[in-house]
């Protein structure tokens, strides 16, 4: 009777070869000699061995599809060891352990993508809330006019690496829970590219890029805030090899200012009153962070502390037309040294009103902070 080559792997007769392959790989993986070595493993490997072989050659299992055994027709045995003609030997247990590690790797390119680039700038508050178009100077790496990135010598070109015979790899036997195993290794020689630079060139010495400074042309948006990056495509870092280079990023830094200091999209100022001014009331202009003059009305009985907001006069938003406001706070300045007339005066307009010596008590009829305090722990 026939041997049920597909029962063995586990599959059924309209399989496709990658159903197979599939197949054997996981029975491969449970009854190798090397990781399960029961004398029933064994057998069963031989078999699924046997039955890979057999749905892998186009002829032998043309002969299996028209319900016949190659291995009746004399078409040969297994011998001792693995599959012949239609097993891929090593390679495949490779595939079947590892996932196709038998499989020659690609061979790098000696052209790689370049790294991006960070340039902090400082820029004035009036340059972050307005925007500005400014050309700014950085150093990063350019191709090599030398070599134009090929890392040559001109007049030379690029050899094949003797090491590994233009492969990128080389191959060993190594030792393994498994038997021995040929592993793949990147050419430590041509670092897995298969090419060396006989004659490197003198200006990059054969990386193909050498650093400069140079001079980017950059737009800052309105609006934009500490900390912010821009980005500028392709004006990084230029790859090994003259590769693509990179993106520049623009860190923005907002320098201090005068007079004006930036919450989001608010700007917050501070204007200094003289006590009578505040208590009498007056008007002051005030130069906005864009030019523009603000008229400001302090009312009569202005309180330290006190604020003004003026709308729509502060940063403009990023990529929008509205703006934040404008906060003033009001400071209120007491003299510190008062001559003989100012001090009469002012003695005057305590007694009229009320306020000289213990004046601010007796002006409260519900006495003070700690007078409420003090009536309130003795129950009055």
């Amino acid at each position: 009777m026939a041997t049920d080559y597909f029962a063995l792997l586990g599959v059924d007769k309209n399989a496709s070869a990658a159903d197979i392959k599939r197949a054997y790989r996981k029975l491969a993986r449970d009854y190798h000699p090397d990781v399960n070595p029961s004398p029933e493993a064994q057998e069963r490997f031989r078999e699924v061995s046997r039955a890979y072989e057999v749905l892998t050659d186009p002829e032998k299992r043309r002969i299996v599809d028209l319900g016949g055994d190659p291995y009746d027709q004399g078409s040969g045995g297994m011998g001792g060891g693995f599959p012949g003609a239609g097993f891929g030997g090593f390679s495949d247990i490779m595939d079947a352990f590892f996932g196709g590690g038998g499989a020659a790797r690609q061979r790098k390119s000696r052209v790689r993508p370049g790294a991006d680039a960070l340039l902090p700038v400082e820029l004035t508050l009036e340059e972050t809330a307005f925007g500005i178009q400014k050309e700014f100077a950085v150093e990063t790496a350019i191709v090599c006019d030398g070599c134009t990135g090929q890392g040559t010598s001109p007049g030379t070109s690029l050899a094949e690496c003797g090491t590994c015979g233009g492969r990128g790899e080389i191959q060993a036997v190594q030792r393994t829970l498994l038997g021995q195993m040929m592993v793949s290794r990147e050419c430590h020689a041509c670092r897995g590219t298969g090419t060396i630079i006989p004659s490197p060139c003198p200006k990059c010495g054969g990386d193909g890029r050498v650093r400069a400074r140079r001079s980017v042309a950059a737009k800052i948006p309105a609006g934009v805030e500490n900390g912010m990056r821009i980005r500028l495509a392709s004006q990084g870092e230029v790859g090994p090899g003259g590769g693509p280079a990179g993106d520049l990023y623009i860190e923005v830094r907002e320098a201090p200012h005068d007079i004006f200091t930036r919450d989001g999209d608010d700007l917050h100022c501070r204007v200094s009153l003289p006590m009578t001014s505040a208590a009498l009331g007056t008007s002051l202009e005030l130069t906005n962070l864009d030019g523009s003059v603000e008229d400001l009305e302090i009312k009569a009985g202005t309180q330290p502390g006190e604020r003004i907001t003026v709308r729509e006069k502060g940063v403009p938003r990023l990529r929008s037309s509205a703006r934040g406001d404008l906060i003033v706070h009001l400071e209120v300045r007491t003299p510190t040294k008062l001559d003989a007339e100012q001090t009469r005066l002012l003695t005057e307009l305590a007694k009229v009103r009320g306020e000289e010596g213990e004046a601010s008590t007796k002006a409260n009829p519900a006495g003070g902070l700690f007078s409420r305090m003090r009536d309130a722990f003795h129950g009055r």
